[in-house]
């Protein structure tokens, strides 16, 4: 007789004979069995979606400038992608303004191939095409002047279903409010995002970049034309949490909308890896040069949780997010990053450990730049 039982990454192989008399075979159970990263009752809802509770950000998949991306690291973005989705991650987070110049888009059109090519060959109980049909891209769209209409933000849309070759997109998000400098311009995107959800062309509708009042009012605006908002991506880190991250946490929970933390790691400030004498090549380094120096409180405290937790500053910042009720969604360039990051899930900071770093975080005086489409 001969068991096998998978889901995401737990397997279980147990084999019995009668000449084995029901014994396990070598190696034994206690080898072969490996736990999931997280339980399925530990999934998050998203409206009508289950997701895993952190997703994985894609911003440096053909971003050359800030992310130094070229298509030779394409074949490791795809294993990032696999090994992502075989420890149960769902969740993965794209723009159609992602990727410079003649690669934007970039993003979306790599997510497209990978999840076209990822293996369909069925295990025994969970297959690989179950795994793959239950993948949400959540994808955001831009903002730009040129779409002033609802049929262009809709057009925008359908653009985006053809790079990622899916059917229907998991989340579409406004990437950014208006009301700041063409406020006109914001109630066609809003109409936009109407419509989208109205023709199926998205399963939710989420925002990002709203601040507390602009959220509310897109969320009035919404609600009265049947169309439920679940989430609100925001800048959201030990590095950038503040007033009016506090306040949109707030009135999400009391909406009901989910919150999707950006840069829970401040552009990587916040792995430990980097120093006011090591310091990242082009634009991050000369933001790191400003805020690295105050940040020591934070980091000695985010240090010290993680060699008690035997786990790395990245992942115990990233739990942080987890324990403030947010999915974070890291973004990844290596699979060296994406173990790591996979190492955040599974464990959960106490409630003292959760002071601790948020006390820490108030006495640096250092702060991550707010993103300037952040509105009120």
């Amino acid at each position: 007789m001969a068991l096998l039982i998978s889901y995401s990454s737990l397997t279980v192989h147990i084999s019995c004979s009668a000449s084995s008399q029901n014994t396990f075979s070598s190696p034994s159970i206690l080898k072969k069995l490996k736990f999931p990263r997280f339980w399925p009752w530990q999934k998050v809802k998203i409206g009508p979606l289950s997701v895993s509770p952190m997703g994985f950000g894609t911003w440096a998949w053909g971003n050359q400038l800030l992310w130094g991306y070229q298509e030779s690291m394409d074949n490791e973005l795809q294993q990032i992608f696999n090994l992502s989705l075989e420890n149960g991650i769902n969740l993965f987070d794209t723009a159609d303004s992602y990727g410079t110049g003649k690669l934007n888009g970039q993003s979306e059109k790599l997510l497209g191939k990978f999840i076209s090519e990822f293996p369909v060959l069925l295990l025994e109980f969970q297959g690989n095409k179950q795994v793959r049909d239950n993948i949400v891209i959540a994808t955001k769209f831009a903002a730009y002047p040129w779409r002033i209409t609802p049929n262009q933000f809709v057009n925008a849309c359908k653009s985006s279903l053809e790079r990622t070759q899916l059917e229907q997109i998991g989340i579409g998000q406004l990437h950014w409010s208006t009301a700041n400098y063409a406020p006109l311009q914001e109630r066609a995107l809003w109409d936009g995002l109407v419509a989208m959800y109205d023709k199926g062309l998205v399963r939710a509708v989420g925002v990002s970049n709203y601040g507390p009042k602009q959220l509310l009012k897109i969320h009035d605006y919404l609600k009265a034309r049947g169309v439920p908002l679940c989430s609100a991506q925001v800048q959201f880190s030990l590095l950038s949490i503040g007033e009016d991250q506090i306040e949109i946490k707030n009135i999400c929970d009391s909406l009901g909308i989910r919150v999707i933390a950006y840069s829970p790691l401040g552009l990587g400030m916040l792995t430990g890896k980097y120093s006011p004498t090591n310091l990242p090549s082009g634009p991050r380094g000369i933001l790191f040069r400003q805020i690295l120096p105050g940040l020591e409180p934070l980091l000695n405290s985010l240090r010290q949780i993680a060699q008690k937790r035997r786990k790395t500053i990245s992942q115990v910042a990233i739990n942080w997010c987890i324990g403030k009720g947010t999915i974070p969604i890291p973004g990844v360039k290596s699979i060296k990053q994406a173990e790591d990051n996979l190492d955040a899930l599974g464990w959960q900071l106490n409630s003292d450990e959760l002071l601790q770093l948020d006390y820490a975080a108030l006495e640096s005086p250092r702060k991550m730049v707010q993103n300037i489409f952040q509105t009120r």
